[in-house]
């Protein structure tokens, strides 16, 4: 039987952000592809970063010039839906990872917190940095940028990078803690009532 470090090994910083690049890399050369499992750790992380990638994209056409308003309008309805899977496979690592915690009998200390952040969200953080390092990247790449531009590239590059080793290493961090009852591992459940045709505002008089 795996052990637990070895069971929670998907969730390591370092393997993530590799992951995350190759799929970057890789999907910008094809298309972004969706993962056949959505209920592993693989295909989880896959599909969190399928989601972002779709949506990071989107946004990027919304955002030209002279594109119609009813084109605007339905990028953001598919920009919402997609946000909504994307916080829904958040919440599906976290309750992985709870049931792992919990069939290893890993208790937590008396006096043990909470983290801010679960692991779920800070996978998310993780494949944003990505995508933003590599679109950062091919800014550089670019020829007509002139000195000054490159030097305040060259600046946010460094910043983002380090921003993105912080977070993986957090996460490595908080994982650890958690396997030993040092921190305590909570799921925090996804509620957006935007989202729910029943609480829709024309049912309320557009008074919320």
């Amino acid at each position: 039987m795996a052990s637990l470090s070895e069971l929670l090994k998907p969730f390591n910083g370092e393997r993530l952000i590799e992951w995350f690049v190759d799929l970057t890399e890789l999907w910008h050369d094809t298309a972004p592809i969706k993962p056949n499992d959505i209920s592993s750790p693989r295909g989880l992380t896959q599909w969190i970063h399928y989601k972002n990638f779709v949506v990071w994209h989107l946004k990027e056409r919304v955002r030209q010039e002279n594109i119609p308003e009813s084109d605007i309008v339905e990028a953001e309805k598919t920009i919402d839906v997609h946000n909504m899977k994307r916080l829904a496979a958040i919440e599906q690592i976290d309750i992985w990872i709870d049931n792992v915690l919990q069939s290893a009998d890993v208790k937590a200390a008396a006096d043990a917190c909470i983290n801010s952040e679960t692991p779920g969200s800070i996978v998310d953080r993780l494949s944003v940095l990505v995508l933003k390092i590599y679109h950062m990247e091919a800014y550089l790449r670019n020829n007509n940028l002139d000195e000054k531009q490159r030097k305040k590239l060259r600046l946010q590059m460094q910043i983002l990078q380090e921003q993105r080793d912080d977070l993986a290493n957090a996460l490595d961090t908080l994982m650890l803690e958690m396997r030993q009852g040092k921190k305590r591992h909570k799921v925090y459940r996804q509620f957006k009532i935007y989202n729910d045709p029943s609480f829709h505002p024309e049912h309320f008089g557009h008074n919320i």
